[in-house]
């Protein structure tokens, strides 16, 4: 049996979200402090399904960085692979929330952030190697040390099945979109499975047409292509399958998680076996109930959560 069934790579963070939506930051008058971080999120979404899952990334030497450790095991997921690097602060994120669909996000993670410096000798490539799931995001890829760990962790793993890159885009962790765009396509090869909204293909494959992106995709590699396409709901491909599913029908109160419950949901299909139509009608519904809630992490649906929204027909 395999250590981990979801490996995940990236991000961390505090969320501090305000309790009032239709408010601006000036005015917010109470938050909310959540586990954050797009990878660590999907990690979390993922053991809500079940799954045996762990999170690589490093925080600082702060009571943040305690309280991340805390939660991840309040929330099922391993912490082993979270380190702490000296001298830099645990990241916190602030957002506004007018929903349905306008969700600032203000980043502070200078002078850089600790998930940053993930280092390719601190890596347990044997559980990289051996996870069901190796899920790894974009931002990891905008700075090094933690680019050289991306891909000593992809070298490691060879190119296995459920090698998982989310597009992820973020413009303010990089110089420019073009120096995305060239650390994507050097990513993509390493990887059978690429996710992503349509701005971020753009970025990946400078396509914004759902059915070319994901052509572009399956052209540069992949074996599965998701694309994310709002309110037109989710495209998902292989060389032989096309399945295109509407968004689920919810009451927007935070869109931020949406994507990282969406994910964590696609790992556990994925794992499952499921056929690519089921996968990502659960993925989409799993997303669509974060949607719903103000936070992320904890926001994260149960698998049965899931499939009563499923037989409800909402999807």
């Amino acid at each position: 049996m395999r250590d981990f069934e979801v490996i995940a790579m990236g991000r961390v963070g505090v969320d501090i979200y305000p309790l009032q939506t239709g408010v601006g930051l000036e005015d917010v008058t109470s938050f909310g402090k959540f586990l954050g971080g797009s990878a660590t999120n999907v990690a979390v979404a993922a053991a809500r399904h079940g799954r045996r899952t762990a999170v690589i990334t490093r925080v600082g030497r702060d009571p943040f960085g305690t309280y991340v450790h805390r939660e991840l095991g309040e929330l099922g997921v391993d912490d082993r692979f979270v380190s702490a690097v000296d001298g830099l602060p645990t990241p916190v994120t602030f957002c506004e929330i007018f929903p349905p669909d306008d969700f600032p996000l203000y980043f502070y993670r200078q002078p850089t952030a600790p998930d940053l410096m993930i280092r390719p000798d601190e890596l347990d490539l044997d559980a990289i190697t051996n996870a069901g799931v190796f899920w790894a995001t974009v931002t990891g890829l905008s700075q090094d040390p933690s680019n050289a760990a991306h891909h000593a962790a992809w070298q490691a793993r060879g190119r296995r099945p459920l090698t998982v890159l989310d597009l992820d885009y973020r413009p303010m962790f990089w110089d420019s979109p073009a120096e995305a765009t060239a650390a994507v396509q050097e990513a993509l090869p390493h990887v059978s499975v690429a996710v992503g909204n349509l701005t971020e293909c753009a970025i990946a494959v400078g396509e914004t047409d759902p059915d070319a992106a994901a052509d572009a995709l399956l052209a540069a590699g992949v074996e599965l292509a998701v694309v994310k396409m709002g309110p037109a709901g989710v495209l998902a491909k292989t060389a032989k399958e096309s399945v295109t599913k509407p968004p689920t029908e919810v009451d927007v109160v935070n869109g931020l998680g949406a994507g990282d419950g969406f994910g964590g949901a696609l790992c556990h299909g994925l794992l499952h076996g499921w056929p690519l139509d089921r996968t990502i009608a659960f993925a989409n519904a799993a997303g669509a109930i974060v949607a719903s809630r103000l936070e992320c992490s904890t926001a994260m649906p149960t698998t049965a959560e899931v499939e009563k929204v499923m037989e409800a027909g909402r999807v």
